[in-house]
């Protein structure tokens, strides 16, 4: 939620979804870290998102205290993907292994950018700035891996893995662990 649009009560919205249709009138959202609970009563395009209006919300004031909030829908109401495709929410945390089983680190954040997403691998290990590692303020390290086919091998999330294949040139020649 961006900001209050005119003085009816309509809110400015900014569209993070690739299916924004779901939010349509009478649907119901959720705003903010406490989740909210709002139902969609009419929707318009704006040059700059959408223009929405909740049921119960009338005034520039009260969509004022919904500004810079997410919008969430249930989970149950997500698009189905593609196989092998993913919401971020499904992936980040998951523990990142080579295709020997050599623990990477934890996928901490996802940078998406105009050709491919990039996953942001981070390990909490001062002492492992290596194989392309890099130190990150925090005092762990961090590598970046293309979120493309030739690296992303396979994802299991009942196990909370994802087993990755290191290209050559990714990581630093002759200082592997394996």
């Amino acid at each position: 939620m961006r900001r209050p649009h005119g003085v009816a009560g309509e809110a400015l919205v900014e569209i993070y979804t690739d299916f924004p249709e779901r939010l349509a009138p009478e649907t119901r959202v959720f705003v903010g870290p406490a989740h909210q609970p709002l139902t969609i009563r009419k929707r318009r395009p704006h040059k700059d998102g959408l223009l929405l209006t909740f049921e119960d919300i009338t005034t520039p004031e009260q969509v004022g205290l919904l500004r810079n909030q997410l919008l969430y829908i249930p989970a149950a109401e997500r698009h189905p993907l593609p196989e092998g495709e993913y919401y971020h929410h499904q992936i980040l945390g998951l523990s990142v292994v080579d295709e020997n089983g050599q623990e990477l680190g934890k996928l901490a954040e996802i940078l998406e950018t105009g050709a491919n997403d990039v996953y942001v691998v981070t390990r909490d290990d001062p002492q492992y700035p290596k194989n392309g590692y890099t130190r990150t303020g925090a005092g762990g390290t961090e590598l970046l891996l293309p979120a493309i086919s030739d690296v992303i091998l396979d994802v299991d999330l009942p196990r909370k893995t994802m087993r990755v294949h290191l290209l050559p040139g990714l990581v630093e020649e002759g200082t592997s662990d394996r």
